[in-house]
């Protein structure tokens, strides 16, 4: 999933950050509301956390630019300041849920997986394809009960084809959706790494699940 991280203080920007990506997410981040409204206006985000006390925009004001261009995507609010009128003004502005700085990483992961399940609530819990299996709670796969092992990036693109099932999607799609905006494309990487799912997944097996689209992209599906 691809997240947009918006908070002004850099060292913990970078350290959650970090944080996220070791948790398989895919992360663009960002040091004031100007800024976030930049990513917000060309990329399709899962998820959006941002720090309400930031330079330029404050994250209310982004939020309600969000709603106003009918942008659904759930927000999480960080802050300092605990009070209710404080929780209630984010709140009412849109927000989906409201953190309180000094927080817990384990927290801000729950609350996030709580987020972006209700986002994708129509997937469910198992992201299913013929005897493949992926687990969205736990983050594990398998096919036919045999256990799979993923890297953080060949799991979040799995995901994203699963989401996807039985359509064509581009390489661009996937490198948007996967990759961040300091990857610089012009490389072979979505090909290697879709090259390692597969040999993961369908390698020993009869029918195989991922297809190459000549000239185009990659799709999963039971049938060719």
């Amino acid at each position: 999933m691809r997240i947009l991280f918006a908070e002004d203080e850099k060292d913990l920007n970078h350290i959650v950050s970090l944080k996220l990506k070791d948790e398989g997410y895919t992360v663009d981040s960002c040091l004031n509301g100007e800024e976030a409204m930049d990513y917000l206006d060309i990329t399709e985000y899962d998820a959006v956390i941002l720090d309400i006390m930031m330079p330029v925009m404050n994250g209310i004001q982004v939020l309600k630019a969000m709603r106003d261009k009918g942008m659904r995507t759930p927000v999480l609010f960080l802050t300092a300041r605990d009070s209710i009128e404080d929780r209630v003004a984010g709140l009412d502005a849109g927000a989906n849920d409201y953190l309180v700085k000094p927080f817990s990483f384990d927290e801000l992961m729950a609350r996030l997986r709580v987020l972006t399940r209700a986002e994708h609530v129509q997937e469910g819990t198992i992201l299913q394809v013929g005897e493949l299996e992926l687990d969205v709670a736990s983050h594990q796969v398998r096919r036919a009960g045999k256990n799979i092992q993923l890297s953080a990036k060949e799991y979040a693109l799995l995901k994203y084809l699963m989401h996807h099932k039985d359509r064509t999607i581009s390489r661009e799609q996937i490198e948007e959706h996967v990759w961040n905006y300091d990857y610089e494309g012009g490389t072979n990487l979505v090909d290697v790494t879709v090259s390692h799912i597969r040999k993961k997944v369908d390698q020993g097996f009869d029918v195989p699940y991922i297809h190459t689209i000549r000239g185009f992209g990659y799709k999963i599906s039971e049938k060719k």
